[in-house]
């Protein structure tokens, strides 16, 4: 029987990372001890209120049933934080969707408001989801480049008019993956313009919220004027609170986009587990405390690599927050993707090439804070003494 993907398929390669897994694993078995930098799970357990809310509540013989949209407790948690966090309120029924992690409803979001042939304006380099998402719906992505000269912010003046009347959506992602850049009220003013002018939805990202080392914590798009008359934000409590196997996130803002993915949604899934949304309502409800500390630990590891980096001649894009470090390697004869298997090869350390993110991202590459300080100063070590051919 001849087994064939289907034409849709050909538009999702296969990624890269599980290349580098095969690579890591290969190293290890000759002997190589692997230092991994490339995923960015968090390596902090979840806080022990959490982790203690989920045995107990599933203990719990009741527990077992479909949750569908989610429970009401946890739309009011969500509604409870962004009123302490940002300062922003929001209505609980209507402006609150929860999905199963922000990567789910990422992918399937264009599903619901773009047609065949319609253009999403995404960032270069960007999060893959999106352009799986994307593709998954048949439109057509159009690639913002982030660069140095615009404070790796896209550069929305720069987008043809004939483009910008055929786009449907606007994907941003601040602090950004694997770009770390940092919101502005006046970008976000001018996003919000450029979107009431071409009537284009807008979608912010806000996975790495929690993740600043200044004092000062990114703006969500949602303070904004005028934000929730163009757009939502989705938020993962995937890093925020290390419960990235848990996969649960939500979607806030625009009632009326809200409506059309809970009708999506309807279609796809019963729901998350209900003591998963009990343990993300006590992690929502005690952010300040949870965060504080990761905060802390986070700092510390991007000061260390970011310096330690530097040192060695890497160019570090600077950045005041998100959970990666994104740099410019000084072997510029190799490829990014060359670099990354010789890297693994000659040191143990795995990193994520930047060109996987986009063409801008070439001779780039990704590294995630997601190691302890010991190990990330062993990684600066072996780092120092690579020598390549």
């Amino acid at each position: 029987m001849n087994i064939e993907r289907s034409s849709l398929m050909q538009k999702f390669p296969k990624a890269i990372f599980g290349n580098l897994k095969s690579a890591a694993k290969q190293a290890a078995d000759n002997g190589q001890t692997i230092i991994d930098l490339s995923l960015g799970s968090p390596d902090l357990p979840p806080d022990e209120k959490i982790r203690q809310t989920l045995a107990e509540e599933a203990a719990k013989a009741s527990s077992y049933g479909y949750t569908l949209g989610g429970i009401d407790d946890f739309h009011e948690a969500v509604a409870r934080y962004y009123k302490r966090r940002v300062n922003v309120e929001l209505d609980a029924t209507t402006e609150i969707l929860q999905t199963m992690g922000s990567q789910e409803g990422l992918v399937h979001l264009p599903l619901a408001f773009c047609d065949a042939g319609d253009i999403v304006l995404t960032t270069d380099p960007g999060y893959v989801a999106y352009e799986a998402g994307i593709n998954l719906a048949g439109a057509e992505a159009y690639y913002m480049p982030l660069n140095a000269e615009h404070d790796f912010l896209p550069d929305l003046q720069l987008i043809p008019e004939a483009i910008a009347e055929r786009a449907k959506l606007l994907i941003l992602n601040l602090p950004g993956n694997p770009v770390p850049a940092m919101p502005s009220l006046q970008f976000f003013n001018d996003v919000i313009a450029f979107a009431k002018k071409y009537n284009i939805i807008v979608v912010h990202d806000a996975a790495y919220s929690e993740f600043y080392f200044d004092g000062t914590a990114p703006m969500s798009f949602l303070q904004a004027d005028g934000a929730r008359d163009v757009g939502i934000e989705i938020n993962s409590l995937s890093k925020s609170f290390s419960l990235a196997g848990a996969r649960i996130a939500y979607i806030v803002g625009n009632a009326d986009v809200i409506a059309i993915l809970q009708e999506l949604k309807s279609h796809l899934d019963y729901g998350t587990f209900e003591p998963i949304q009990r343990a993300a309502i006590v992690a929502l409800d005690h952010a300040e405390d949870i965060t504080a500390r990761l905060r802390e630990t986070f700092s510390v590891r991007h000061q260390l690599l970011s310096a330690g980096l530097t040192t060695l001649g890497w160019e570090v894009v600077p950045s005041k927050g998100g959970m990666f470090v994104y740099a410019k390697y000084p072997q510029h004869t190799l490829s990014d993707v060359d670099f990354a298997y010789e890297l693994i090869e000659k040191t143990g350390v795995v990193v994520v090439p930047g060109s996987v993110f986009g063409t801008s991202g070439a001779n780039y590459v990704r590294l995630a804070l997601v190691q302890p300080e010991a190990t990330i100063r062993e990684a600066l070590t072996r780092l120092a003494t690579l020598q390549i051919d």
